[in-house]
């Protein structure tokens, strides 16, 4: 398992497998070319590899030319071609044998068609080393196939993601997270709580609270629960560890989970940190931070309405009240920016009735 950016890739195709389908493209090519000092139009960037081993394996005259054309955003293609380099020598009157990487939507193969027939060379043949048949509507046939693959977005060898990847020997796939795991947020009175509730019911989900986890093993006295009493006794903090090493134990308990709603954690950019090195572990990674959003004028009048029947002494002082979105504040800011970073934060709106406010959190989970 490795992670390029925020995804994570799992073996898909050994080198030896990659080589065994080189040598037969090259066999073709040979049998077709090798008495026709053609020229080899390399696709760049991602084909330089696949062009090297089959130009080393030709057995007549050639020469080689670069193009460059651009299709890839992230995992997805545009649709849109822009050419960045174009051919070089004169084509024209020439075998031309354009090498891939791989065919799917088909459009750079369309645009370097066009390139080629404005260039009036004498033929043309495509090879590419990976072709994904159920991507490929274009009618225009490719010649020479490497390997027919589903389609799943693929690195190594030469092909990448956002840049990374490229270098890797054997051909990686998408891992497909199996988990819905997201991190819900909100400042006191916000109605996170109601909503983790109707969440994991709709979505069949695990919620993890931290304040539950650490009331669960303090009142058991687990291992770990003993020694967050100790530092708490102390006056200290608890060490991220201890709380990291609770959650984890509440995922390692429910591993066939269709994911978790983990509620009071992270705090921290290195508590979140430490969340995504653990779920990476597993394949697995933070789908969503969604963050209940509710000026606190309105939070105010909640929580004060709440302390007369909850007798939480914090919900009864409006001054302390203030201090705890303070803390909130300064708390999420950090974790905002760590989240936006991965493009993995989303505000809702939390102003409205409770099935107002599950619909818009609805809507965010169920696009990502």
């Amino acid at each position: 398992m490795i992670q390029l950016h925020d995804l994570y890739f799992e073996k898909f195709i050994p080198r030896s497998e990659i080589n065994l389908a080189i040598n037969g493209v090259a066999l073709e090519i040979n049998d077709d070319f090798k008495d026709k000092n053609p020229v080899f139009l390399i696709v760049l960037n991602g084909a330089f590899f696949f062009a090297a081993d089959i130009i080393k394996k030709f057995e007549g005259n050639c020469e080689m030319s670069f193009i460059k054309v651009a299709s890839y955003d992230g995992t997805q293609s545009s649709g849109e071609i822009s050419t960045v380099m174009g051919a070089e020598p004169y084509l024209k009157g020439r075998s031309v044998i354009v090498i891939e990487d791989i065919v799917d939507s088909g459009n750079t193969i369309i645009a370097i068609k066009k390139i080629l027939e404005e260039e009036q060379v004498k033929e043309f043949k495509i090879a590419t080393l990976f072709y994904k048949p159920e991507a490929y509507n274009k009618n225009v046939p490719i010649d020479y196939i490497g390997l027919e693959v589903d389609n799943d977005f693929i690195v190594g060898y030469g092909l990448d993601y956002n840049g990374l990847g490229r270098n890797l020997n054997d051909i990686y796939k998408v891992k497909k997270q199996m988990m819905k795991n997201i991190v819900l947020f909100g400042p006191p009175g916000a109605g996170k709580g109601t909503q983790a509730e109707v969440l994991k019911e709709k979505y069949n989900l695990i919620h993890i609270s931290t304040g539950d986890v650490f009331r669960y093993n303090i009142k058991n006295e687990t291992d770990l629960g003993n020694l967050a009493k100790f530092y708490m006794d102390k006056g200290d903090l608890v060490p991220d560890e201890v709380t990291i090493d609770m959650l984890k134990a509440e995922v390692n308990k429910n591993l066939k989970a269709n994911g978790f709603i983990f509620d009071g954690f992270p705090r921290t950019e290195s508590q979140a940190q430490a969340l995504d090195d653990f779920l990476a572990e597993k394949g697995e990674g933070i789908n969503a931070m969604v963050a209940l959003e509710v000026p606190e004028d309105i939070l105010v009048k909640r929580l004060l309405k709440r302390g007369e029947t909850s007798g939480r002494p914090d919900d009864q002082d409006e001054s302390k009240i203030r201090n705890r979105f303070n803390e909130y504040e300064t708390k999420t800011a950090v974790l905002k920016n760590y989240y936006s970073d991965q493009n993995k934060y989303y505000g809702v709106d939390g102003v409205g009735n409770i099935e107002e406010i599950t619909l818009r959190v609805c809507d965010i989970i169920e696009k990502i």
